[in-house]
């Protein structure tokens, strides 16, 4: 398996020199995040998302199974990451690495165990038949900060996806094709946001009056490499701390950690508010097997 590139001295010692004037190699500020862009289509439930040079994407569908036997009237809600060579040469087919199963827990707790979806709407026929909901999350491009991206794609192909309309009577179940009916959109309780951010300690004066100027947000692959600590804060528009993941690395203070989270909070509004009218502009001017993009660039 092909081995991770270790950053050399002179790059960690740029890298940390810059942070201390408030710069970062590729030209943002401490707390900028790369230009993000949003694709969605060609079908209900599709979505594409860049971070900077990072690439995710994602593909929500819905199967009718029965339900759990302790949840006879909820539907369910699965995710499927994927990390495949064309990401990065550092993945391999067919073995999770360490960094793929970090990334699924991640979003597990982000969406699921959040419970994003509302489950309880998937219902068709109480203890019979319920939806089924799956999103598969491809990554195509690793330039750092999966979780943030990943989290983007699925939350958009949650957004843009549309399950066809269901007549009940009795015990009569009809699944009506989208000529017959238009199709509805799942309901989501919130949506949720990840916003990740990378420490460095070293090279830190100690009577510095800033310690938040070693605190990088939306972190590049080559600060992913040379961080000594991380940590992701997943919140939503109703600014509510949904997760926080942190796994290991240095510790943090807790008015380090308030700062991110009201960091986080404000970062997450904008990008919540750029998904939503991603949908909404593809939504408005195509009917399904349709699609479109937005971006933002900061």
């Amino acid at each position: 398996m092909p081995k991770e590139f270790e950053p050399s001295i002179s790059e960690r010692e740029f890298v940390q020199a810059a942070l201390l004037e408030g710069k970062r190699v590729d030209g943002r500020t401490p707390y900028d995040v790369r230009a993000i862009e949003i694709h969605l289509g060609p079908e209900y439930g599709a979505a594409e998302v860049t971070l900077g040079k990072t690439r995710v994407a994602a593909r929500a569908s819905a199967t009718v199974v029965r339900p759990f036997p302790d949840r006879p009237n909820e539907g369910q809600f699965m995710l499927n990451l994927e990390l495949s060579p064309m990401a990065s040469a550092t993945f391999e087919t067919g073995r999770a690495s360490e960094e793929e199963v970090l990334v699924t827990r991640v979003l597990e707790k982000a969406i699921r165990q959040s419970r994003a979806v509302d489950t309880e709407s998937l219902c068709i026929l109480a203890g019979e038949k319920v939806w089924s909901v799956r999103v598969d999350v491809h990554v195509l491009d690793h330039h750092g900060n999966l979780i943030d991206c990943a989290t983007m794609a699925v939350v958009a192909a949650l957004l843009h996806f549309r399950r066809p309309d269901v007549t009940v009577i009795g015990e009569d179940v009809t699944i009506h094709t989208l000529e017959e009916r238009n199709p509805v959109p799942l309901a989501l309780h919130h949506i949720p946001i990840c916003i990740s951010f990378a420490f460095f300690e070293d090279g830190q004066p100690a009577n510095h009056s800033c310690p938040c100027d070693r605190l990088v947000m939306d972190p590049s692959r080559l600060e992913e490499r040379l961080q000594d600590g991380d940590m992701t804060v997943t919140v939503n528009t109703h600014r509510e701390l949904c997760a926080l993941s942190k796994a290991g690395g240095s510790p943090l203070p807790p008015d380090q950690v308030m700062r991110c989270v009201q960091l986080a909070a404000t970062k997450g509004a904008e990008i919540t508010n750029l998904i939503r009218k991603a949908v909404q502009d593809t939504t408005s001017r195509t009917r399904p097997g349709g699609g479109g993009g937005i971006g933002l660039d900061r």
